[in-house]
């Protein structure tokens, strides 16, 4: 199943209070697990810079990763992106057939 790193940038607002951060961080993870089904969580990281959190997960095709994103954006992200993430080997065997 292809990989997804999903990067989302919050609104200043949602990260005011660090209960109802949490709170809306697990009505979030329930919605996509409740309407993405087939997403396998790999991890999930909170962030130092330009986006707030990374989660990377697996997802049958893009159009499930787009899912993702667009829920990720109406439970408080300002920003929210889905990229398909390819393992390091699988790279350099593609840029060896170059």
């Amino acid at each position: 199943m292809p990989r997804y790193v999903l990067l989302t940038k919050l609104s200043p607002s949602s990260l005011k209070d660090a209960k109802t951060r949490e709170t809306i961080g697990r009505e979030w993870f329930e919605t996509v697990k409740k309407k993405c089904p087939d997403v396998k969580w790999v991890d999930h990281y909170a962030l130092l810079g330009a986006y707030d959190f990374m989660d990377i997960y697996d997802a049958p095709n893009e159009e499930v990763a787009a899912k993702v994103s667009i829920i990720t954006m109406t439970k408080g992200a300002v920003s929210a992106e889905s990229m398909p993430a390819i393992p390091y080997k699988r790279y350099l065997e593609i840029m060896k057939t170059l």
